[in-house]
């Protein structure tokens, strides 16, 4: 296969000369021989939107920088998966969709430029508009969503739907190695559709302060493999997706077979998260050794009553979590990216079950550490209607701060506002729970909530520094309970 060094067509590492058309070019003659690699040397390389093709590599040299123009009419209209919905919106910094066998690999750095991007949508939030050809464009091209959406995310009624730094739809063989992905204009990789996906070695960062800044969006995508990764991010740092409410349920592709393994993610709102885009279903994901540090959670399952869809048969094992807001949190009352006039939607009481009601179930943690935890030290909150079902918790060691002036945080944001600080973990509308050599060390309150819950086991939970007044376990409309090897409790009903 060729190897094709895009300077051959003109491109200047300076900084400055805008090399959109000789990356094309570069590209274009790498397709028209049947494949090979488009390499980028040293340099700092200023470009427009890149599109891939099929049996190509863009290659990186160490000291090499792709650098995106940060104006928005230089990415054109493109059908996209944003934020769960199939629509249009700007095109993704770097494109491609229906290819196979296409790989980005390398030493070098991919570089979105997204603060203007950022800045747009601040003014959006503070009452502003981005009005321009464009967002005019996309409202008549998804006139149809926008009429039968009702949804907060602050950008909908604009339009103005800030593109990802890489996506990659309805592709097959996909390998990303060693390179550096960073200052997205929003989500930072998006894989959707794709099947046979490889990420090895890849560092993916945005400024904690960036808006919607995903480090990694799995999206409706099957047998993936993902190792060695580096996530330092402004948003969830990880995520599992596939598809939002009954637009996912049409599409109806399920994020299957995933394996993440040797990761390490700094701060970010959560470590690996699956959800809340989950209604084409998510299931059979391992997660294993890997180190969270800073995250506001660690693993986070988020869904809602409007999703539909599923998130089963899922593994975590060898974690090890500091100074993060809640270690584990699962909750089935998310509340953005909702039609707030629904009152369904936030009802504390059980409504009928539909196809819209979320399943949550079969979900193993194992040999799970986490220190210096700041709000609690596990949250599941599932569904009176639905319970999250079938959890098992073992070998788990959890110790919240012992820093008196911890204002804590929200462990989840459910449908109200939840602020804990250093309290244990609270289990809400669960059924079948069982944890096994769990030890909790509390700030504050029992190691263990239990409200609304039935098929309780509980084999030697502990809480070595508790005050003593402080019960281990404390259950309200308990059905169901057994505990094993505990210290104390209290309850208020137990079945």
């Amino acid at each position: 296969m060729a190897i094709i060094n895009i300077t051959t067509f003109g491109a200047v590492g300076d900084g400055e000369t805008d090399n959109t058309q000789a990356i094309a070019a570069a590209i274009e003659a790498c397709s028209l021989q049947g494949g090979g690699t488009v390499y980028v040397p040293a340099g700092t390389y200023l470009t427009g939107r890149i599109e891939l093709r099929s049996y190509m590599t863009l290659e990186l040299e160490t000291g090499s920088k792709l650098m995106f123009i940060n104006e928005f009419d230089k990415y054109p209209l493109v059908q996209t998966r944003w934020s769960g919905y199939e629509c249009y919106g700007y095109s993704p910094l770097i494109y491609g969709r229906g290819l196979k066998k296409v790989s980005i690999k390398g030493d070098g750095i991919i570089d979105g430029q997204g603060s203007a991007w950022w800045q747009a949508y601040r003014e959006i939030r503070k009452g502003g508009t981005v009005d321009s050809a464009q967002t005019q464009e996309l409202k008549v091209k998804n006139q149809t969503l926008l009429e039968t959406v009702k949804s907060n995310i602050v950008e909908w009624s604009s339009q103005f739907l800030r593109p990802p730094l890489l996506q990659l739809m309805d592709c097959e063989g996909v390998r990303l190695e060693g390179i550096t992905l960073q200052n997205s204009p929003f989500w930072n990789t998006h894989l959707v559709y794709c099947s046979d996906v490889q990420l090895h070695g890849v560092s993916i960062k945005n400024p904690n302060d960036t808006p919607n800044g995903d480090g990694l969006d799995i999206d409706s995508c099957q047998n993936v493999r993902i190792s060695d990764c580096f996530f330092d991010v402004g948003d969830d740092c990880l995520c599992i997706k596939s598809g939002i409410d009954e637009d996912g349920r049409r599409v109806g592709k399920p994020s299957e077979n995933i394996v993440i393994t040797n990761c390490t993610m700094l701060r970010g709102h959560g470590g690996v998260v699956l959800g809340s885009e989950m209604a084409g279903g998510i299931r059979n994901v391992v997660i294993s050794n890997c180190i969270f540090t800073g995250t506001d959670r660690g693993i986070r399952m988020k869904t809602n009553r409007a999703r539909g869809g599923y998130i089963k048969n899922i593994l975590v094992s060898n974690i090890y979590m500091e100074d993060v807001f809640c270690p584990l949190t699962i909750n089935s009352f998310y509340r953005h990216g909702v039609d707030e006039s629904d009152p369904l939607i936030s009802s504390p009481d059980a409504v009928p079950v539909t196809e819209c009601t979320p399943v949550i179930e079969h979900i193993r943690i194992h040999q799970v550490t986490a220190k210096r935890t700041r709000a609690a030290a596990g949250f599941l909150y599932g569904l009176p209607e639905m319970p999250i079902r079938d959890v098992q918790l073992s070998h788990v060691h959890i110790e919240m701060t012992t820093d008196p002036s911890e204002q804590g945080d929200e462990p989840d944001m459910v449908r109200e506002k939840l602020i804990m600080a250093g309290d244990g973990m609270l289990c809400k509308h669960v059924a079948d729970l069982e944890l096994h050599h769990v030890r909790i060390e509390t700030r504050q309150g029992p190691a263990l909530c239990l409200e609304d819950v039935r098929g309780v086991d509980v084999h030697s939970l502990t809480m070595k520094g508790r005050h003593a007044a402080t019960p281990v376990v404390q259950a309200t409309r308990a059905e169901g309970l057994f505990l094993s090897g505990r210290q104390s409790m209290e309850s208020d009903y137990l079945g």
